[in-house]
């Protein structure tokens, strides 16, 4: 054990001068000589700044990242982030996600849909000394509550201003909080966007993949009133005028290059106990993968030969097909790495540094206290899985959020749960709305026989009493049995149409409790129940809200005492990462290069989706039509792999070779969400968009390994030579700043 923990403590030494991070902006100003490492030309006080070129033209999507690249609101993403935007337009006649989309002008251009927003982040400030006053020993729903009710006044106070969308998050799991003030635009459109056969070429198969030859790329715009201010969507509307916009340098990166990245990393895990992965690995992500894959032959089932469902519902297979696979290849990486073994040992190293001084012994107390909550919580975690979906259907969930907003507008505002407030509601119509262009009736029913008959497969141990009442539930049905069961649910409502389902905005209590609608009154029927499980939850959330941030405070103190700085878990918020552009050694024998080329994609090509592409495509590229973004991909000079830093071996002579790079991989730090993350060179210019990691890589949310983590990035001379050579987008190409 001695000699395994000294290993373990030169991991955790040597990530020191790793590229691991995804750091708060007011972080990055004491990061300079990170910056120096790396090769940032920059300095970290520019880029920590809000205000300033390049982070005042980073925005994000909801759930992905973007960045202005014109002072006419245009905006660039991944193709994967707009998808949503791409279906909403699409009909089996005019299928843009299978033949791209290209606006000739700004008047041609496509509402993106009631969902698609950008929001540009414009403050965050610290407000912890507001949210934790007056906490005391309150413990459990009662912390919970008062917590909540603090994160609702200071964020009614920042949206005095409706242009504004503000928010209060966690960070280190509860010892400091931040509020995040972003301008809200809602009309964004459709601008380019190529065809799947480009822009997801390699489909699920070579998710998470490397090499990869994708040009996960679209662009679309902002819009606002005349008066420059929000607005809904309107063809009177005018583009959006940022403060500043990301230079594009159509010279792109090289190796050994260093490089910024910034967005909206979602989640991660890195200061979990060792507890919680073991569950993750054993249980939790098994049980999605086996959800996600009989939720995915049951949508097959139901669109089979007809098109416009296979349209409807193409967003939501490749969502849940992303996440399919990033959990299996946590469960892959897990059985590569003893990630739970290094945890482990991390918690023991800290432990021991505690027990060296009399005056931490409070900080260990907060270790053993936090193992006692996870293990109730994991208790039942099953039952709370399987009920999840067990009521997982549109219409259900629909219903269910309509009463909800009832009861709750039956409060005063400033009283109503975050998610029914007055500021709440135009995102519910939205999600409700939704529902037009994502939504049927013949493959929800279907999919949610699925799901009930798997949460009854489970037993009595999972099973809900008051669930199994509300809709005649017996243990042991069969799923066509349930099927039989929930079909004259979809006969007697009027949920399936679009304005009765907008009509239920705003209604009463009263007029819900009169509806003889079957989804209506299975929700009225379950809302006792949820309002009892919600409890459960926030019960258990208070009580980990008082122990997760004093363990944090020692995680904190313990690294402080290495000389290693502290990054928070990501949590949807804009963070900074960097790193260098490098390949990576895969596995024995293996060393995957760090970037891939035009006559790479070729040769992928095999006809047959998702390994297809467009002639046109082709046929520049058997030509050599590749103008002025033809590069030297491959080094010329003898190259070293990366772990020939740490240990003597011979370097290759590699020949040269030319062509136009396609993507590219970095050892910048990022996840989901990161999603659209402009990539910059040292000067804050664009080189590319970060759209996906490796599949060695997908256990990062846990821990870093900085000798395999690589993110996969879209390289900006691909997209600039698809737009000039292949797909006729020379007017935004002159829209934009392009620079060399």
């Amino acid at each position: 054990m001695k000699k395994i923990l000294s290993i373990s403590l030169l991991a955790l030494a040597a990530s020191a001068v790793a590229d691991e991070g995804q750091w708060q902006p007011h972080q990055i100003k004491n990061l300079q000589h990170e910056f120096d490492r790396v090769g940032i030309e920059l300095s970290a006080e520019q880029v920590s700044s809000l205000d300033q070129y390049p982070m005042n033209a980073v925005v994000g999507l909801g759930g992905c990242s973007a960045s202005f690249v014109s002072n006419k609101g245009l905006v660039i993403t991944n193709h994967h982030c707009a998808y949503g935007a791409i279906a909403n337009n699409s009909t089996p006649q005019n299928n843009l996600i299978k033949k791209g989309f290209m606006a000739p002008t700004q008047a041609d251009e496509l509402p993106g849909g009631p969902q698609q927003r950008v929001y540009i982040t414009e403050q965050v400030t610290d407000v912890t000394a507001t949210i934790i006053k007056d906490l005391g020993e309150l413990s459990g729903k009662a912390r919970y509550d008062k917590i909540q009710d603090h994160r609702k006044v200071v964020i009614a106070q920042c949206e005095s201003d409706p242009a504004y969308r503000c928010s209060v998050s966690a960070y280190h799991h509860g010892m400091e909080y931040f509020l995040t003030k972003q301008l809200m635009i809602k009309d964004v459109r459709l601008v380019y966007a190529p065809s799947d056969a480009v822009g997801n070429f390699g489909g699920d198969i070579d998710n998470f993949e490397y090499p990869r030859h994708v040009a996960d790329f679209t662009f679309i715009r902002a819009y606002v009133g005349k008066d420059g201010k929000p607005a809904n969507y309107s063809k009177d509307n005018v583009p959006y005028q940022p403060k500043s916009f990301l230079k594009v340098n159509a010279s792109g990166i090289k190796k050994g290059d260093g490089i910024l990245l910034a967005g909206y990393p979602g989640r991660t895990s890195r200061y979990k106990l060792a507890t919680e992965i073991d569950f993750a690995g054993k249980w939790n992500y098994p049980a999605q993968v086996d959800m996600y894959t009989k939720t995915l032959e049951a949508i097959a089932g139901a669109t089979a030969g007809n098109p416009a469902l296979e349209v409807k519902y193409s967003s939501t297979v490749k969502s849940i097909n992303n996440r399919m696979k990033k959990r299996k290849g946590l469960i892959d990486g897990f059985k590569a790495t003893d990630i739970h073994g290094i945890k482990i040992e991390q918690e023991q190293a800290l432990l021991a540094w505690i027990a060296q001084d009399a005056a931490r012994s409070d900080l260990s107390s907060a270790h053993q206290e936090l193992t006692q909550l996870l293990a109730i919580s994991q208790s039942n975690a099953k039952r709370d899985f399987y009920f999840y979906y067990a009521k997982n259907s549109g219409l259900l969930n629909a219903a269910s959020r309509l009463y909800r907003l009832a009861k709750e507008n039956e409060k005063p505002n400033s009283e109503r749960e975050i998610g029914y407030q007055a500021r709440d509601i135009n995102r519910i119509e939205s999600r409700l709305k939704r529902m037009k262009t994502r939504f049927a009736a013949s493959v929800d029913q279907k999919v949610w026989a699925l799901e009930l008959s798997e949460y009854l497969a489970q037993g009595s141990a999972v099973e809900v009493a008051e669930f199994n009442q509300a809709l005649g539930l017996t243990s042991g049905l069969s799923q066509q049995q349930v099927e039989q069961l929930i079909t004259p649910l979809y006969q007697q409502t009027q949920l399936t149409d679009f304005d009765t389902r907008l009509s239920w905005v705003g209604k009463s209590v009263a007029q819900f409790e009169q509806s003889d609608d079957a989804f209506i009154k299975l929700a009225i029927a379950l809302y006792n129940v949820n309002i009892k499980f919600e409890n459960e939850r926030k019960e258990m959330s208070g009580q980990l809200a008082q122990v997760r941030p004093q363990y944090m405070k020692a995680i904190i103190a313990f690294n402080k005492s290495q000389n290693k700085p502290v990054y928070p878990d990501a949590n949807s918020t804009l963070r900074i990462s960097f790193g260098t552009v490098d390949g990576y050694p895969a596995k024995d024998g293996v060393y995957k290069t760090p970037f891939t080329t035009l006559e790479g994609l070729a040769a992928k090509v095999t006809g047959h989706e998702p390994f297809t592409a467009p002639q046109k495509l082709l046929t520049a590229i058997k030509a050599r039509d590749y103008g002025t973004y033809e590069q030297a991909t491959l080094e010329r000079a003898p190259y070293a792999p990366w772990h020939c830093k740490l240990f003597t071996c011979p370097k290759v002579e590699l020949a040269p070779f030319n062509s136009v790079p396609v993507n590219f991989l970095s050892s910048a730090d990022t996840t989901g969400g990161n999603s659209g993350s402009p990539v910059m060179n040292g000067k804050g210019e664009l080189v590319g968009l970060n759209f996906d990691s490796t599949y060695e890589s997908i256990t990062k949310d846990w821990y870093f390994n900085q000798r395999i983590t690589r993110a996969i990035h879209v390289d900006i001379r691909y997209i600039l030579w698809l737009m000039e050579h292949v797909d006729g987008a020379g007017h935004l190409i002159k829209e934009m700043d392009v620079v060399k």
